[in-house]
């Protein structure tokens, strides 16, 4: 326990700089996912078959393949396919692979998210806003846009949980984010090899994170409780 205590410090200081990779990775993940997945989601929902049927697909691939394979070939795949090292070396390089990958990759599922609650809200209620004299982009921010935001908030709120959790798989290309320096104490780090105990305060750092988004994500679900 005495040495625990003693290493209690060393090891607090490696998870809050591993929690900070975490918490911008989840936050990068979050600005460029949500814009981006409306932006799909109207590609999908496209009069024009070509590219609906494109983004569609492109959609069906990124949702049927592990995160942690297009980690890998998003960041290994310029440097050794093309030989142009395009994120660069260091942290930084790797942060910003890691970011790309995520935010495609949740971009895709929130599309889907997205289609299914555009597609929700009944017809009916655009053809009224027609016979006023509103436009489809003033239907859709002014009638459709708040009915939709109540109808994705619960499975959007599942995937924004997971995403806490996936971070996790930034470390298969060494981005030393929370759980990475959690396990670099068994192998030898800062001097401490071989403690398991640190991967437990790790642990507690994911609950933590999880319950305030989750309690952050409930208020929003009450806040819209009068579309009801």
């Amino acid at each position: 326990m005495d040495l625990i205590l003693q290493q209690m410090p060393t090891v607090l200081k490696a998870l809050n700089v591993g929690f900070l990779q975490t918490l911008k990775l989840f936050v990068a993940t979050g600005l460029g996912a949500f814009p981006l997945g409306l932006v799909i989601a109207f590609g999908s929902m496209s009069r024009f078959k070509p590219l609906s049927l494109l983004t569609r697909f492109v959609v069906w691939v990124v949702r049927g393949t592990p995160l942690m394979i297009q980690l890998l070939i998003i960041y290994y795949f310029p440097g050794m396919v093309l030989k142009n090292n395009i994120w660069g070396s260091g942290e930084a390089g790797r942060f910003l692979a890691s970011a790309i990958a995520f935010i495609f990759n949740y971009a895709c599922y929130f599309s889907e998210i997205y289609r299914g609650g555009i597609q929700s809200i009944p017809r009916g209620q655009q053809e009224a806003g027609m016979v006023l004299g509103m436009t489809r982009s003033q239907i859709f921010f002014r009638v459709t846009l708040l009915q939709v935001i109540k109808r994705i908030v619960p499975p959007m709120s599942n995937e924004i949980i997971t995403l806490v959790k996936d971070t996790a798989l930034a470390r298969i290309i060494a981005l030393q984010e929370i759980i990475w320096a959690g396990q670099s104490f068994l192998k030898g780090s800062h001097g401490i090899a071989g403690a398991i105990w640190p991967l437990f305060f790790t642990a507690v750092y994911y609950l933590a994170f999880t319950g305030v988004v989750t309690l952050v994500l409930g208020r929003l679900e009450k806040r819209l409780d009068y579309f009801r």
